[in-house]
């Protein structure tokens, strides 16, 4: 049954789905998908064209929007809008560590978890869309790993697009997860230096905090461990358009004096419990770097390999040597499944994900060079999360595919640029900028 329901502007119809978890194995076990579809109020019965929405990530659901926020506003002047809940996450079967033990031990979960990659989330979207278009092509705009995906979609059924749209989200076609942190850690390396430059109180400031988390390794009142390497990942916030401020006010309030001496304020460990907990997501920690993943070598923790290549990102080395602490970015660690009592549970599903080789490979180069589908995709300069020459590289392979690079917005430009983003792509796409 499907329900409907009106916020300001706009027309909510949630949609249930069930898909095979396996969709080599249609007769097998299968899952439940969520989406949720917005319309106009004043189009609501109108025969529009849809454009399926697929998130970042991997791990988070839709966004979870009030009438016609951000890009959503651009997007119902012409479409009806599939928010799809991606598999793994919000309210489609999701996988966390509630769940995942009714598929038995870590070897059965990590099993389970090969099938919650973008080539299992566009056959979900191709088993849907029938039902929901009519048989139709529909538009796509994919979100960073939502752009990943939507590079699989062009690989394996561009028969189901009419359009696609790419906002910071063009993967390499070929890159081993080693290559991709190889290239990430430069780029934080740089983003820290701004935040530095912009900054310069903060450098005393993160020194202080890692000296405390050094000498008491304190854990925050939701559970979580915060190691010096863990406070580092606070980097990841670097990348977004606001990142840089929201560090610099979170390092401002990290101490408090009180009855024993110097400690770690409330609101501050709030705040970061917030930031660093993958309670909400813990998709994204387990399978992120198997979203690189395609046969050959294990990734087997990319990230803390690569890393030990960049000893500038060492804290004791840098306390050591008075110079400043670097923060890193977007990378998943053995230790975070210790720090973080959401995935703690976890650690030996991560294990086996790590080890494993068997994984598909998720574009068709061969394909991609023949595409017919219109495309555009938003390319970030010097983009945190997503390297610039491996996106321009892909766009390069990709026929017809029409960029916009800019410097005007980080890798978040589509809920910072809303509207203006969308407009400017789709005109890209339809060869109409």
């Amino acid at each position: 049954m499907t329900l409907s329901y009106r916020q300001p502007g706009v027309v909510l119809t949630d949609h249930h789905f069930t898909v095979p978890l396996d969709h080599d194995d249609p007769t097998g076990e299968s899952i439940e998908l969520f989406a949720r579809e917005v319309v106009a109020s004043d189009k609501a019965h109108q025969d529009l064209p849809w454009l399926v929405y697929l998130q970042g990530g991997p791990g988070f659901g839709a966004n979870r929007f009030i009438g016609k926020q951000a890009w959503l506003g651009r997007a119902v002047q012409e479409f009806r809008v599939l928010l799809l809940d991606q598999r793994g996450t919000g309210h489609s079967t999701p996988a966390n560590r509630q769940t995942l033990p009714l598929r038995g031990g870590p070897h059965e979960q990590a099993d389970y978890l090969t099938h919650f990659r973008a080539d299992s989330i566009v056959r979900d979207c191709e088993a849907i869309r029938p039902g929901l278009t009519g048989g139709a092509p529909w538009t796509v705009l994919g979100q960073s790993f939502g752009g990943f995906c939507t590079v699989h979609y062009l690989s394996t059924a561009p028969e189901g697009l009419r359009t696609a749209v790419i906002t910071g989200g063009l993967p390499s076609l070929d890159a081993h997860a080693d290559d991709v942190y190889r290239a990430a850690y430069p780029r934080i390396e740089r983003k820290v230096a701004a935040h530095y430059a912009r900054y310069p109180q903060d450098v005393d400031r993160a020194r202080q905090i890692a000296e405390y988390l050094l000498q008491h390794e304190p854990v925050l009142n939701g559970g979580y461990r915060l190691t010096v390497e863990a406070f580092q990942s606070l980097g990841i916030v670097l990348g977004g358009g606001e990142g840089s401020h929201r560090l610099h006010y979170l390092l401002e309030e990290a101490f408090v004096r009180t009855a024993h001496g110097t400690a770690l304020s409330d609101a501050f460990q709030e705040d970061v419990q917030s930031l660093l907990s993958y309670a909400g997501h813990p998709l994204y920690a387990l399978v992120h770097e198997a979203c690189y993943a395609q046969g050959g070598p294990p990734t087997a923790w990319s990230a803390e390999r690569v890393r030990a290549e960049f000893p500038q990102f060492d804290a004791a080395k840098a306390l050591a040597d008075d110079g400043p602490l670097l923060f890193t970015g977007e990378s998943v660690h053995p230790w975070t499944f210790e720090t973080d009592p959401a995935l703690r549970p976890l650690r030996e599903t991560a294990e086996e994900l790590a080890a494993r080789t068997d994984w598909r490979p998720l574009y068709d180069p061969a394909r991609l060079a023949a595409n017919e589908v219109p495309v555009a995709a938003a390319v970030y300069h010097d983009d945190m999360y997503v390297d610039t020459e491996h996106a321009l590289r892909t766009a390069r392979a990709v026929q017809g595919l029409r960029t916009w690079v800019t410097d005007e917005f980080e890798h978040d430009g589509v809920r910072a640029g809303g509207p203006r983003v969308l407009d400017r792509l789709l005109a890209l796409a339809r060869d109409e900028a």
